[in-house]
């Protein structure tokens, strides 16, 4: 299955391989959105499909809030449309969101319902009209759901899941949900004690529920440009054009990736900030693509200065290539990335977020140095000299890099959308 995945910003581009934009004098609106194209060159999921397809199958999607919740839905969207290509899809997500322009941009049907948020701590006085947000939201729902008439409706949590999956219920429309995380969330332990089938990227995850007879372990569904094999030295030249005429081994080199998040995570831009010079000027071949995140871009692009061996994006448009052509990745530690670390079979050093509801970060980094051998570098341990260390640990060592690389791939599960597709349309032909 060949695909491609583009994600566009309304700014203006710099060169084709990376996003770059000058500082307004203002501030500006950024629109983001999600571009997939699909083209199906699987032989034996086509095969397969002919005599697994269920014509008129309509499934309901609730996914929003963040990238985490959103992207492992498109996945299992797009899945559904290789295997069963009949298949009517609808997304229900929040007006005016990151869902309201992925989705439509990934060619799926998008309805906004109104928003209904938990604020934090339970208690909050700002919770008070939370039943009555509720119970339009649900009612909004029921509608929607009444018209589309689905077979099953999927979660994948966030609290934009919450009450379309529980006017499902209420219609007694199946429901299963997906758990990116290695602890659920409030929504998706709450929404599993009604659900038909429980998703989840990891067998611990597993005992973090009380219908652990309604788990299915089949890791997070990565995006479908991860899953096409791209080699190292194109990659490279995509992000460094001028290594076509660099002399000796390319096999010298190493990559180090920094992922800063699609808005930033200022602890590690800030680390990085003060050890990059160093790192480079220690090892000639060494190079660094780093993804400032939108938000810090413009205070690092200031603060940087300009180096043949560094790229500087505030987002990478080619997930696939920036994974491809590192050597190690440093990034947060969000259920995707993770999974997608895993996947690309990369060495990483994780700083988990500490600003994560319930500790989800700290949680995910930890079973990845358990399952893949990641470094793990908390914020309060974070600084230059640290994450510089445990760079220059990783990246001299080739036997630990073909050791964390190995366990990475062992511990990764690409198939997962495929998987959990398969279980969506054995789940509808038993009741159908």
């Amino acid at each position: 299955m060949a695909s491609t995945t583009q994600f566009l910003f309304s700014l203006p581009p710099k060169p084709p391989y990376l996003l770059s934009y000058s500082s307004p004098s203002k501030p500006r609106s950024i629109n983001i959105t999600c571009c997939l194209s699909i083209q199906q060159a699987r032989n034996d999921q086509t095969t397969s499909s002919g005599s697994n397809a269920l014509n008129g199958l309509r499934v309901a999607f609730a996914a929003g809030g963040t990238g985490g919740h959103i992207y492992p839905a498109v996945a299992i969207a797009d899945e559904l449309t290789i295997v069963n290509p009949t298949s009517e899809l609808l997304f229900l997500g929040r007006p005016n969101s990151m869902e309201s322009t992925a989705i439509p941009s990934a060619h799926f049907e998008f309805k906004p319902i109104p928003a209904v948020k938990l604020v934090r701590p339970l208690f909050s006085l700002r919770n008070l009209l939370l039943p009555y947000f509720l119970i339009k939201s649900i009612t909004k729902c029921f509608t929607l759901l009444s018209k589309f008439e689905p077979h099953l409706v999927v979660g994948t949590g966030g609290y934009v899941s919450f009450p379309v999956c529980l006017a499902a219920l209420l219609k007694g429309i199946k429901v299963v949900i997906q758990e990116q995380n290695s602890v659920p969330g409030i929504a998706n332990r709450f929404l599993s004690l009604f659900a038909d089938l429980v998703f989840v990227a990891f067998n611990s995850t597993v005992q973090s529920f009380p219908r652990k007879e309604k788990c299915v372990v089949c890791g997070n569904p990565v995006r479908l440009s991860l899953k096409n094999s791209v080699s190292k030295a194109l990659s490279r030249l995509h992000f460094f054009p001028w290594l076509e005429k660099m002399e000796g081994s390319s096999e010298e080199i190493k990559v180090i990736l920094v992922l800063g998040g699609s808005l930033g995570a200022n602890a590690v831009n800030i680390a990085l900030l003060n050890v990059y010079s160093q790192l480079l000027l220690e090892h000639e071949n060494w190079f660094i693509i780093w993804q400032t995140g939108v938000e810090s871009f413009n205070e690092m692009e200031s603060l940087v200065r300009s180096h043949p061996r560094l790229l500087l994006a505030p987002f990478l448009h080619s997930m696939n290539m920036a994974y491809a052509a590192a050597d190690l990745v440093v990034s947060r530690a969000g259920a995707m990335t993770c999974s997608e670390i895993l996947a690309a079979g990369k060495p990483s050093i994780l700083v988990p977020s500490p600003n994560v509801a319930e500790g989800h970060q700290h949680k995910n980094a930890f079973l990845m140095a358990d399952v893949a051998g990641s470094r793990v570098i908390t914020e309060d341990e974070l600084d230059s000299t640290t994450l510089g260390s445990a760079i220059s640990e990783i990246l001299v060592d080739e036997r630990l890099l073909a050791e964390m690389s190995q366990r990475a791939l062992n511990a990764a599960k690409p198939d997962a959308s495929a998987e959990i597709a398969k279980h969506i349309l054995s789940l509808v032909k038993e009741n159908s």
